[in-house]
């Protein structure tokens, strides 16, 4: 099943948050090939016109493969552990599904009409965290819910 990044912003090649993303999709990629989760894709949209909320959700939902599970990262999502995360992710995948895509917005958020299309939404808590940062932590679960599924030592809890 591919997973797919699709996220407003951009991060460069010289920020921090872009050696962590890259660190971490380079992990699951590894460790999720034979348990048939990856490649992970990430597409990064930039609404340039200023069109607000609804301009990025349109340039997010083209972003996202047709038929793919739509996971919105969201604060009013839900909590899940990380091993809730990874048994989420195997039920799509076992049940067939090709790809699924997690959408972050941007610093406002993510378009309430893009919100209701959401197959499912996830929140990292109750506080809001900067979206560049979101990208950063939704890749090491990704990598993480992959060890757990292949019953490695990285997750302990």
């Amino acid at each position: 099943m591919r997973v797919h990044v699709c996220a407003v912003g951009r991060i460069r090649a010289d920020q921090p948050e872009r050696a962590l993303f890259e660190d971490y999709h380079m992990r699951f990629n590894r460790t999720g090939k034979p348990l048939a989760l990856g490649p992970l894709i990430e597409a990064e949209v930039e609404d340039k016109k200023g069109g607000g909320m609804a301009a990025e959700a349109d340039l997010l939902a083209r972003a996202v493969p047709s038929g793919a599970v739509l996971v919105t990262l969201d604060e009013r999502g839900k909590l899940l552990t990380s091993p809730d995360f990874a048994a989420q992710l195997a039920r799509w995948r076992d049940a067939g599904r090709q790809d699924v895509a997690f959408v972050i917005g941007g610093a406002d958020g993510i378009d309430p009409s893009l919100r209701a299309r959401a197959d499912f939404s996830i929140s990292f808590g109750q506080m809001v965290w900067p979206h560049m940062l979101v990208r950063v932590m939704l890749a090491e679960q990704l990598y993480r819910a992959a060890t757990i599924l292949a019953g490695g030592p990285y997750h302990r809890a």
